[in-house]
């Protein structure tokens, strides 16, 4: 079995990495808003752009070509999230995606019916179905989370099942403050009770491998730019409910699932560099095995990898005074995601004063809104941190030497 690349190696794939800021390299810590992206991605994207491009299922070479292309896209997400090719649908986002998933769904639910979200999850996994409520009469519960540890209130989650509750929408990670949520045990809590469970894994599937098998989620959904890739929404449905979904779309489209939840002609560019960032994500573990065998040899490695900078991470804010930080601590369930407030400044004049340093972090609710406003923050926002796999211990020292000249 071949080892997974060291990080050195890791981060010559990315161009990104050799810009400067004032005199500095950069260091990127706002992956969890969004990752750089390997040159092979982007040289993918520019050859099917030069050489392939065309609209699909005609007789014509490049449209040929074309339907291949994303045939194979289609199959290396499925490798990807352990689905099958005819589960997985394309989009503009994990957003625009979740509001035509939501609308579809809820063409066959009545007035009164009942939707159950979380305080913990990005906004993208909340309102969607919160517009059903104008839309359809539809009743949204919320879950409560607990400011303490940054998780989900798991027996206030339970006690807002009733009969009529048809969905359960949570987040497999919290794009604000790392927190990993048990999405398995939450599929087995709303099959019990009759509903579906939809996953928001925008935050997740960078940092561990899905697998919608062993979650047994009806629904399941990413975005490639947060996992090195291009800015594609990508969406997972058991073939069953695809195939029954009274979904908006054109009478002359494709029927068939997956393709008959893709409205319009796609980003196909797109598609191409989210299979192009797959196979350099499995490329790191070398070619031995299936695809999705060196996709789990990645992820094991570089969830050790992350696993050291968030504890150096964590050890070196929480010692700073005036320092406050959020999410589960290290030996806990969690990305490599850290968020933390520094008394008397907002969390936007902290990420511009580490700018001149070369440091670039992200700052604000993350549209996490409900949860940085129970955790006290919903004015200044809060200072994210997050890991990618090109991130350093060399960055990281940075960063903390950076911080303690503010504090």
């Amino acid at each position: 079995m071949s080892a997974v690349q060291s990080t050195d190696d890791i981060r010559r794939a990315f161009p990104a990495l050799e810009r400067r800021h004032e005199g500095r390299s950069v260091a990127y810590f706002d992956g969890p808003g969004g990752t750089q992206v390997p040159r092979a991605v982007v040289e993918a994207m520019a050859d099917y752009l030069v050489h392939h491009n065309a609209n699909t299922h005609w007789r014509f070479p490049t449209s040929v070509e074309t339907d291949a292309a994303l045939a194979a896209a289609r199959a290396a997400v499925a490798d990807f999230l352990n689905a099958t090719p005819a589960e997985v649908a394309f989009g503009q986002n994990m957003t625009s995606l979740t509001f035509h998933l939501a609308r579809a769904l809820a063409r066959d639910w009545r007035e009164g019916d009942e939707v159950i979200v979380t305080e913990l999850d990005h906004h993208a996994n909340v309102d969607p179905w919160r517009a059903l409520t104008r839309d359809r009469g539809i009743l949204v519960r919320t879950a409560r989370v607990d400011p303490a540890s940054a998780g989900i209130d798991w027996p206030h989650l339970e006690s807002l099942f009733t009969p009529r509750t048809r969905l359960l929408a949570i987040g497999a990670a919290s794009n604000a403050v790392g927190t990993v949520n048990d999405v398995a045990r939450a599929a087995a809590l709303a099959h019990d009770r009759g509903a579906l469970l939809f996953v928001d894994a925008v935050h997740y599937a960078p940092h561990a491998l899905v697998d919608v098998r062993a979650i047994d989620c009806d629904f399941l959904a990413c975005s490639a730019y947060k996992f090195y890739g291009p800015h594609v929404g990508v969406l997972y449905g058991k073939r069953p409910l695809l195939e029954a979904l009274d979904v908006p779309k054109l009478a002359p489209a494709p029927d068939a699932a997956p393709e008959r939840l893709e409205t319009g002609t796609q980003n196909h560019e797109g598609i191409v560099g989210t299979a192009a960032a797959i196979d350099v994500l499995a490329g790191f573990a070398g070619e031995a095995g299936t695809r999705r065998d060196a996709l789990a040899r990645t992820f094991d490695a570089l969830h050790v990898r992350s696993r050291g900078l968030v504890e150096r991470l964590w050890s070196g804010l929480t010692a700073m005074p005036g320092v406050t930080v959020y999410g589960p601590p290290p030996d806990a369930p969690r990305t490599p995601t850290i968020a933390c407030a520094v008394r008397g400044l907002p969390a936007d004049e902290v990420a511009e004063r580490l700018t001149p340093h070369g440091l670039f972090v992200s700052s604000g609710d993350f549209y996490a809104t409900t949860l940085v406003e129970r955790l006290g923050h919903g004015t200044d926002g809060l200072v994210r941190i997050g890991c990618a796999c090109y991130t350093t211990e060399d960055e990281v020292t940075r960063l903390l030497d950076a911080m303690r000249t503010l504090v």
